[in-house]
């Protein structure tokens, strides 16, 4: 396998949306170029690429699966991403091992919505990009109309090469648009409209042949031939071609598309950093130094983890040590594997343009750079939708806690977070179904049951206007007592204060020392005079403080943006200790607040939601119901826009459902935390009597 020189090398992402046909395709192509022998079937579970048990279960590519073949002198390294927008996170990262984009469209279905999302991520990773219309043998279909809308949705660029030719309505196999011999007569368009939209959109990358084109040439199909990777490269060139993977026309006629279309490594515009911070482009020579990333991760049942690698420059070799970033040791890489789907073979050495894989390598991981130079991070989206989970059996904590480690390795879009404040083990995904699946490997591969249930919303509470007041803690029981007295000031602390400019004599003319707690914009200032309070328990006042603006006043959330100024307070002589002042302390800072118009406060998130244009009203009616604010629209592509609005944190659980419904799965979005603002009134009331009826239920 390594023995390939880059140029006889193609790295192919077959892509589009869930049952287009891509994995049938792979084993179509595969048979038919006698990689692998016998009749695969997805609908039967003897896929190749479909392997795991749930993929085989749901008849569903839930992982990228790398395959590979020969044709025409070229070895095709083909890597069929998974169909559904819940796994994007896999089709992002095979993008990367690949240099040629193959998107597949169900020619009755037309343009789904993550035929859309991948055709834009395609272009975001600067790679070629080639667009098959599978199920061409459907009834009444219209292919004018269909690719129209293919055009109006992609541009001028997507121009067909190949036809269907239909007899009687039924296929009889595709005419080629450079054959000019064939009988058209059975085309559902006229080829000859679109053999001149292929030669400007060929000509357009090569400066030369446009000015002889402009002087009255025509470039002959040879010419066309070799322009049309240099087009592909320049996306001035996005060619269509036709086939039934059902009944097996088009096939070989998409080999020698795709050994016609797809880009050698060397076509696709690469740049790494090298040690000193420089940026160079990658030129893939086999002699130069080595840059090679890990592009997928796959925990293996026999030979556990598997790390795969795409070289883009220089060779990786089997038991070479690599430089270590960072100052730390070198690592030395295994065995390498050459990976026909869950088939391995032992090879000794790969160059640019081979994807080969390592077991058992824990330092790898997906994204990881190798060599000497260093490629870009693999930018994955967030992952939106979570749930809580904890183990059925108590007893399996610490196994839950390897498993999932395992599953973050395989998905870079799954996030395991600890709520420190909530407690919750929260397990985040794209989508319900992206968390369901994770489930059941959970139980199938790790014998593990989880119990799931929606995480709590992170509230805070604050302050609305300043007060002040005291409190004093006496307790007598014989012997020794406890006596503690503390005055207060309480305000409002806004966000963003300056708090070297705030904390002044100015302001707080008896001020002696100021301690700020960023992470919960506290500030509090000792402003003791006369030792109403010694020195010697002011830390105990402090903790005290800190104890109740971590169990807040109102609902037991954490309290933020308040400013306390402690300025007096009485102690006893032999009755004042830590532990009174501590308690003195909490619960002045309690009655205080409740004076100064306490309030619960709600995260908010700025959310991002791509939809198609026509869907944009909807979006807006919804978040209003939602209590959202729009900030704004942005372009979002060919016939997409971008709605921009802040939205309470707590509207959002089932967010990406409704988007599903309101858009008929053409939207997406993403979101990140902005801010903290207070809840509505009405709303905190009903809060605040839930959390008193679970109260009373705990006890």
């Amino acid at each position: 396998m390594a023995t390939c020189v880059s140029e006889t090398v193609r790295d192919i992402v077959l892509c589009g949306h869930g049952s287009t046909g891509k994995t049938s395709l792979i084993d179509r192509l595969l048979e038919t170029t006698h990689a692998v022998d016998g009749f695969h079937s997805v609908d039967d579970g003897t896929s190749v690429c479909d392997f795991e048990p749930e993929e085989k279960a749901h008849h569903l590519s839930i992982e990228a699966t790398l395959a590979h073949f020969q044709h025409e002198g070229l070895r095709f390294n083909v890597i069929d991403a998974p169909g559904y927008p819940d796994f994007i996170g896999q089709t992002i990262s095979a993008m990367r091992g690949a240099d040629t984009a193959m998107i597949v469209i169900d020619a009755h279905a037309g343009i789904a919505v993550n035929t859309r999302r991948v055709f834009a991520e395609a272009e975001k990773a600067g790679i070629g990009r080639m667009i098959v219309l599978n199920k061409i043998d459907a009834d009444h279909l219209d292919f004018a109309a269909l690719m129209q809308s293919i055009r109006d949705t992609f541009g001028q660029a997507c121009v067909p090469i190949n036809f269907p030719e239909l007899l009687h309505g039924s296929i009889e196999g595709v005419l080629s648009i450079f054959d000019e011999r064939a009988d058209t007569r059975n085309a559902p368009i006229d080829p000859a409209i679109y053999k001149e939209s292929l030669v400007e959109a060929s000509i357009e990358a090569d400066e030369a042949w446009m000015e002889r084109y402009f002087e009255g040439e025509v470039p002959s199909n040879e010419d066309l031939k070799r322009l049309i990777p240099q087009a592909v490269a320049k996306g001035t060139l996005i060619p269509i071609v036709c086939c039934s993977i059902k009944k097996g026309v088009g096939i070989a006629e998409l080999l020698d598309a795709m050994a016609l279309c797809s880009l050698p490594p060397s076509m696709v515009h690469r740049t790494a950093r090298r040690m000193d911070g420089s940026e160079i482009e990658l030129s893939g020579d086999p002699d130069g130094p080595l840059a090679a990333q890990v592009i997928q991760t796959r925990i293996d049942p026999f030979v556990q983890k598997l790390s795969y690698i795409r070289v883009f420059n220089g060779t990786l070799r089997k038991d070479m040590t690599l430089p270590g970033s960072n100052g730390r040791k070198g690592l030395r890489i295994g065995q390498l594997l050459d990976v026909q789907a869950n088939h391995l073979v032992p090879v000794d050495h790969a160059g640019p343009g081979d994807i080969v894989a390592v077991a058992k390598m824990d330092q790898l991981h997906t994204g990881t750079n190798e060599g000497e130079w260093e490629l870009p991070e693999i930018e994955f989206p967030q992952p939106m939708v979570g749930v809580a989970i904890r183990p059925k059996s108590r007893n399996d904590e610490a196994k839950l806690s390897a498993a999932l480690h395992k599953l973050v390795e395989e998905d870079p879009t799954i996030r395991v977070e600890h709520d420190e404040e909530t407690h919750e083990l929260v397990l985040r995904g794209m989508s319900e179904l992206h968390l369901s699946l994770i489930q059941e490997r959970l139980a199938r591969r790790d014998h593990l049951e989880i119990e799931t249930y929606e995480p709590r919303i992170p509230f805070r509470e604050s302050i609305t206007y300043p007060a002040h007041g005291s409190y004093r803690h006496k307790k007598q029981s014989g012997g020794r007592g406890q006596f503690g007295e503390v005055h207060i000031r309480v305000q409002p602390l806004p966000q963003g204060t300056d708090i070297a400019a705030f904390a002044t004599k100015a302001n707080f003319p008896s001020m002696k020392h100021v301690h700020y707690f960023d992470s919960m914009n506290f500030l509090w200032i000792d402003s003791i005079v006369g030792a109403s309070i010694p020195g010697n328990f002011m830390p105990a006042v402090e903790k005290g403080l800190l104890d109740r603006v971590r169990k807040g006043v109102l609902a037991g959330y954490p309290m933020q943006d308040v400013c306390v100024e402690v300025h007096y307070g009485k102690h006893h002589p032999v009755d004042s200790s830590e532990t009174a002042f501590r308690i003195a302390a909490s619960a002045a800072m309690r009655e205080v607040c409740k004076l100064a118009g306490p309030q619960l406060m709600e995260p908010m998130v700025e959310m991002h939601v791509t939809v198609p244009v026509e869907c944009v009203g909807d979006v807006y009616s919804d978040m209003a119901t939602r209590r959202g604010q729009i900030s704004g629209t942005e372009d979002a592509g060919p016939n997409m826009q971008t709605v921009v609005c802040v939205a309470p944190l707590a509207e959002t659980g089932s967010y990406a459902r409704s988007l599903s419904s309101l858009t008929g799965g053409q939207g997406s979005y993403s979101m990140n935390f902005s801010h903290y603002a207070p809840m509505p009134t009405h709303l905190q009331e009903k809060h605040r009597y839930h959390m008193q009826e679970e109260e009373e239920m705990a006890t």
